[in-house]
Parts: C-alpha cells; sequence; structure tokens
C-alpha cells in the first residue's frame, strides 16, 4: 500500500492554485486505508494542445492506428500496466496488436486539474479502484470516433458500429479506420452518458493476453533508475546514520578529496552525508572511506529484545483502541466451559527490491526535475517539489518502471528528497543518487512488528462462544501520516479483521468478538510491506482457529465450515481450495496437509499446503493450492502468476524474513543475512480463479496472506508443533 509523503510548504502552483500541501493531502487519501473519490473530465478540458491527436486524457490515436494508452498507476512486475490497458482496449473496440501505453506526469495532471485521478500503486488497487473511470475513457473515445466517421458520412451515429479500430456503417458499406477519424474525433465534445460493457461480453478484458512490456524486459530494451544515462550526470552514493533518528556530528572531507572522480562531499539534512563523483563505484568507494562521527542519540540502547518486552507489556495492558467488537467477549470468556490461550509474534521485515533505491536529478533555480522509480508519482512530485524549494509548477517528476516496489516506493519518497538535496547544491548538473545494498537494508521503511495474544471460549457442547485478539505493536499510519490518527486508532492494524464488508473482514462469525490494538510505536520506521497488516493478522486468527478445531477434536476445515455460514464467499473460497487440493483424502506417507483464508484488498482467499518435514526437522513444501475470488478476472494469466509470485514472497518471508536490531541499528546488510527463498526450495503452486462478479478486488498481496499459516497449520498436523514466532529458520521443527 502507499501514499504520498509529507510536506510543510504551501507554495501554489502558478496555474491550479494546488499547493504541494494539497496534491498530498489528495494523494495520501486515496491510499492506504482512506479513499477518495476523483471526477474524471473526458471532454474538451482534458484534451491537449497542439497536433497530438489526444481523444481524451486516456487514448491517442496516431494516424496509422497506433493506439497510445495513458497508464498512471506504477509498472513494477504486477502487470497493472497491462491490466489497465486491457479494460480501456476493451471499452475502446481497438485493435489490441496495435496497442502501446506511456506514463503520463504528475506535473501534467496537477496541470490539467488532476484529469488522471489517482497516480498511487499499492494495496492491489491500481485495477480495482480506477477499473470504471478508464473504462470509460475507452468507451467515451469510442463513442467520439464513431461520430466523427457518422458526421463525415452524414448518417446517424447510431447505424454505425467499431470493432477492430475499424469503424463500419453497414447500410452503405463504407469503412474507416480510427486513425483517419481521430483528429477530427478529438475535436468533438465529450458525451456525457458513457454505457460499460457487461463483463460476459469482453473480447480483451478477461482473457489472457501475453503482457505489452514483456518483450523490452527479455531484450534489455526496458530503462529501469539505475540504467539512466544523461549528458554530463554525476553519480551519488549516500550514507546515513545508522541509528534511526541520529545525526551527522563532523565528517573529514578532505580525507578523501583526493581520491578517483571525487567531485564533492556533501551533507545532506542533517542526519546523513553523500559523496558525488564520475562514477558510482568512485563515489561508494570514496564514501566508505569518509571518516563521518554521529550523534547517535538514545535510541541506540533500543534492542530486539527491549522492543519485544514492550510489545508483551501491551497484551495486558488495562486499555486499548477497538477495531471491532460483537457481544461480550470478555464476559463469555469468564463463563466458559474451557478456554484456549495463544501468543502469537510477528518480527520487522525488509522489501529487499533488487533495484535499490535511486533517483536522477536536475535542480536549477527555475526548474526541478527527478527522474525516479516510483509507485507514487504525485508523491515524488510533492516531494520535489519541498526539497527543491520550488512551487509544483516549476517541478517535474517522470516515473520509470520499478525494479520491484513491495510498497517501499510509496510512502516515504525519501530518496527523492535526497537527490533533490544533493542536486541543489550543484546546479545545472543532473545527479543520479544509488542507494548501495547496505544502505537499501539499513533504512528501509520495514514491515511493523507485532503481538498478538489470543483467547477463545467454549461452552459444555464444545461450540466457540467467544474470542478476543489484542495485537500489540507498531502503527503504519502513526509512523506516516500521524496527523490521520484518530482517538489512538490506526484502521489498518485490524485489516483481515474487521466487521463484515467490502473491504478486509473477517470471516467468520463468533457470538462475543473482541479484536482491539495496544499501539507501540518503536523508532524503527514502518511502511507499507506487501500484504501489510493482513499478513501478520492471517497468520495469528488462521493458526488460531486451528488451535481451537484441535483443541475440541474436530477437523480444522469442518470446524471453519460451522463458523462461515454468513459469511459466503470466504466459505465459497475455502469450499474451493479444499476441493481442489482433496482435502481429506490420502497422502502419501508423511505428507500432511494445512489449510486457511482471509478476505483483504477486497478479494476472498484461501490456500492448502502440503509439507512434510524430516526427522531431523528439515522441512520440505511440496505443493500449494490457492483459490481467489477477485470479483472479475481481467486477465486470468495475470492472476495465476500474481498468485504464484505471491507465495515466492510470503514463503520466503515466512521462512527466512527477520529484521533484528542491536544497539538501535538494523544488524542485517545484505542477503547473506537476510534470505530470501531460493528456487530449490520452491514448491509447486495450484491456482484456482473462482471470479463471482459484482465487485473488483485486487490480485497479488491477498495471497501472501496465506502463505505462512497454510504451512504452519501442515507443520502442526505432520509433527504435532506449533511454531507461533516468526521466521522458521528459527524454529526447531522435529517432531513433538
Amino acid at each position: 500500500m502507499t501514499s504520498a509523503s509529507t510536506a510543510s510548504s504551501k507554495t501554489p502552483s502558478s496555474k491550479t492554485g494546488l499547493s504541494r500541501r494539497g496534491l498530498l493531502a489528495g494523494s495520501a487519501a486515496a491510499a492506504g486505508a482512506f479513499s477518495f473519490g476523483f471526477a474524471i473530465p473526458f471532454g474538451s478540458e482534458a484534451q491537449a494542445q497542439g497536433a497530438t491527436p489526444e481523444i481524451n486524457a486516456w487514448v491517442v490515436i496516431h494516424p496509422d492506428d497506433k493506439v497510445v494508452i495513458r497508464i498512471v498507476r506504477s509498472e513494477m512486475g504486477q502487470g497493472t500496466l497491462t491490466g489497465l490497458a486491457q479494460l480501456v482496449a476493451e471499452e475502446l473496440n481497438c485493435d489490441w496488436t496495435k496497442v502501446t501505453t506511456e506514463y503520463p506526469t504528475p506535473g501534467q495532471s496537477v496541470a490539467r486539474n488532476r484529469v488522471w485521478g489517482n497516480f498511487s500503486t499499492g494495496g492491489s488497487r491500481g485495477i480495482r479502484e480506477s477499473n470504471e473511470y478508464v473504462r470509460k475513457g475507452g468507451a467515451a473515445a469510442r463513442m467520439m470516433l464513431i461520430q466523427a466517421a457518422a458526421n463525415e458520412w452524414k448518417v446517424p451515429a447510431g447505424e454505425c458500429s467499431a470493432e477492430k479500430s475499424v469503424i463500419t456503417h453497414k447500410a452503405s458499406g463504407k469503412s474507416i479506420r480510427y486513425g483517419q477519424v481521430a483528429a477530427a474525433a478529438a475535436k468533438l465534445e465529450a458525451p456525457k452518458d458513457v454505457a460499460l460493457k457487461d463483463p460476459k461480453d469482453w473480447i480483451i478484458a478477461g482473457k489472457p493476453l501475453p503482457r505489452l512490456d514483456t518483450v523490452d524486459k527479455t531484450n534489455g530494451k526496458k530503462i529501469y533508475g539505475m540504467d539512466l544515462k544523461m549528458p554530463g550526470m554525476l553519480n551519488a552514493a549516500i550514507k546515513d546514520c545508522p541509528v534511526f533518528g541520529g545525526k551527522v556530528k563532523s565528517f573529514d572531507a578532505a580525507a578523501i578529496k583526493a581520491m578517483p572522480g571525487v567531485r564533492h562531499v556533501l551533507p545532506v539534512g542533517d542526519s546523513a552525508v553523500s559523496v558525488v563523483a564520475d562514477t558510482w563505484w568512485q563515489a561508494k568507494s570514496a564514501l566508505d572511506a569518509l571518516p563521518i562521527v554521529w550523534d547517535e542519540g538514545e535510541n541506540a540502547k533500543v534492542s530486539s529484545a527491549s522492543i519485544a518486552a514492550w510489545l508483551k507489556e501491551g497484551l495486558d495492558a488495562p486499555t486499548a483502541v477497538v477495531g471491532n467488537q460483537n457481544g461480550d467477549a470478555k464476559a463469555a470468556i469468564a463463563a466458559a466451559a474451557k478456554t484456549v490461550e495463544a501468543v502469537y509474534s510477528y518480527p520487522y521485515q525488509n522489501h529487499a527490491t533488487m533495484e535499490t533505491m535511486n533517483a536522477t536529478a536536475l535542480w536549477t533555480p527555475e526548474k526541478c526535475e527527478v527522474w525516479t522509480p516510483t509507485q507514487n508519482g504525485e508523491a515524488a512530485l510533492a516531494a520535489t517539489a519541498e526539497a527543491a524549494g520550488l512551487p509544483l509548477a516549476k517541478c517535474e517528476a517522470y516515473k520509470i518502471d520499478l525494479g520491484g516496489g513491495f510498497g517501499r516506493r510509496g510512502a516515504s519518497q525519501d530518496w527523492v528528497r535526497q537527490v533533490v538535496a544533493i542536486a541543489k547544491q550543484i546546479p545545472g548538473t543532473p545527479v543520479k543518487l544509488i542507494w548501495s545494498r547496505e544502505e537499501d537494508m539499513t533504512h528501509g521503511r520495514y514491515h511493523p512488528v507485532t503481538q498478538c495474544k489470543m483467547v477463545g471460549a467454549f461452552d459444555k457442547d464444545n461450540n466457540l462462544t467467544g474470542l478476543h485478539m489484542r495485537i500489540s505493536g507498531q502503527s503504519i499510519v502513526a509512523g506516516l501520516f500521524p496527523g490521520t490518527i484518530q482517538n489512538g486508532r490506526d484502521p489498518a492494524v485490524f485489516q483481515g479483521l474487521n466487521a463484515p464488508g467490502p473491504e478486509a473482514s473477517i470471516g467468520y462469525g463468533v457470538p462475543n468478538l473482541l479484536i482491539d490494538h495496544a499501539m507501540r510505536n518503536p523508532h524503527v520506521p514502518p511502511g507499507f510491506w506487501r500484504g501489510v497488516n493482513l499478513n501478520q493478522n492471517t497468520i495469528y486468527l488462521e493458526s488460531f482457529m486451528d488451535e481451537l478445531a484441535h483443541s475440541v477434536g474436530k477437523d480444522p476445515l469442518e470446524f471453519r465450515r460451522g463458523l462461515m455460514k454468513n459469511h459466503p464467499k470466504h466459505l465459497a473460497v475455502l469450499n474451493a481450495v479444499a476441493e481442489k487440493a482433496g482435502w481429506g483424502k490420502p497422502l502419501p506417507d508423511g505428507v500432511f496437509r494445512g489449510i486457511c483464508q482471509t478476505m483483504g484488498f477486497g478479494s476472498y482467499v484461501a490456500a492448502v499446503a502440503e509439507v512434510s518435514v524430516s526427522p531431523a526437522g528439515q522441512l520440505k513444501i511440496h505443493r500449494i493450492v490457492a483459490a481467489t475470488d477477485p470479483g472479475h478476472a481481467v486477465n486470468p494469466a495475470q492472476i495465476e502468476r500474481q498468485v504464484e509470485g505471491s507465495f515466492v514472497y510470503g514463503l520466503s518471508a515466512s521462512l527466512y524474513g527477520e529484521i533484528t536490531i542491536k544497539d538501535g541499528r538494523v544488524e542485517q546488510e545484505n542477503f547473506d543475512t537476510y534470505e530470501v527463498m531460493r528456487l530449490e526450495a520452491m514448491p509447486a503452486v495450484e491456482t484456482v480463479i473462482v471470479p463471482s462478479g459484482g465487485f473488483w478486488g485486487g490480485v497479488g498481496e491477498p495471497t501472501i496472506a496465506v502463505a505462512a499459516p497454510a504451512v504452519l497449520n501442515a507443520i502442526f498436523a505432520a509433527t504435532g508443533k506449533r511454531i507461533r514466532n516468526l521466521p522458521l529458520k528459527n524454529a526447531d521443527l522435529k517432531k513433538a
């Protein structure tokens, strides 16, 4: 999930009157746990000046019938670019083989009254939150093209039809290509009433079409931020205080001035130092040799152990903020014939994107431009303007495809501020800043650390009568947007545990339920890490559901089904995955199953894992079966790939992912100490897509959350051991 960064300046845009703060407010509201409505214009106010054959903000058609579809959501491997293009092309009735895409810039959007709406890409929201207005953009463009042809032929537009970029008037036998009428269509007023196709009639959307960006990625044509080259460009490396909240006390620039290629040694804010050189390796080598004295502050006393002790206190704190409740859970627990209690924990984790943070900036007193891989073009623009000290109208951010995002490149835009701060000290010279892997590992925005205490209550007939979940730990929203916390409540903390509704709701009906949060915010900065709070919340709830089932001698699947009568969509994906996996049917000797389900990012998901554990405690995950109901399936092939990729990410995190703190600083500096899953450890993944229609859900992130609990529940079936603390690399899996 992503959003915009915090800015303090109120300098308005000379064209729109929109301030950096105003841009940030709109951008932030559209991401994370919030929503924002945009009125997307398609008429003359959306048409560019000049000869570009722009039909409306979303569609450009050249005379040779080349169709350019504008996409403002970021492409970072998830396939958003192709999926959104399919939705526009579907309504446009164009020739898919002629389709290409381009990114408009956030500066252009601001100058045109935010015609493209939300640039934020995260929370699996790219398609599910913009599908309607991008489809209307395609439909409106089709109607304008048909009207232009009808005007030329002097026939009613209702007698004309369009297919594969050709408009036909059946009665006269006339036909004309889109490219031949695009210029005339661009001059027409946009239609006010735009009807959309029923998904059952889709011929481009809903089909497993190849991705539009695959060829350029495989032949090396695709340019990422770290590849960017500009005439006269210098390269920068940076080192921030190793303890979050610390500052630079002093540094000795003279000690490295004579090193090869070194041009500048510069302070960046009050906590970092940058070396600028002819090449990046020269900059990094000099920076490594630079004597720096840090003022680490009080946070240098913090450790993983001290954080864990603080969170543990929150599990029994007398007060907490309620996220979801019905009935009287505490009374039900007090009157129970039997109670079951367990405490789970989840560690800090790093995004660890393949491409480290980077950006290129060019600053002059009149204009500041930044080229960067970002999940939020508007946030990058706002950060640029803030750091540059210039109005929005004098700044621009050019978005480049991301070499991995996972939420890291969304909310903070810290590297953008840094590169602009560096470039501002070298006016007129383009500067490319690349974080080293060590800088990237130790200065991330980490998946929040939490603990959870759960108590379940049963009556004398082994019916579940009450459940209390107490979460203790960090708030992402408090760390990034503290002004939005109201009455101590961060709604994102309860992801997957909400009351019944369209977003991240719990899938069980418990007569007496209480889910609350004791907020504890250590100095380590949290961030939206792919899947966000749904990850640990699903582990907590679904592992505990297994514990509850076994405590009363019930099959885990049947136990869940008994609590899901009023949650049909949750139940449907659970049943679908159980059937596909063959739940209850014999397995090879030594192989055991685990099951779980959840709802997040607007979609319903479930998984079954099949594992074995050797006598020595060696885990092998043989197979994962996953069911997803995203409402509508825009590209089934992409959904399958996203589900498979989500299990790579989710299993990697559950097996190895752990960031630890010692003396206030992150201990893991590279992939030798922050491991990721290897190919030989990856199980087969079978995807079941069960779109039920009527809503738009996300894909990719939801199934990350079911990776760990499916495996944890299977490990219990195999060994009799409950693993309540991740990652699994720290666990002894020898049979109990």
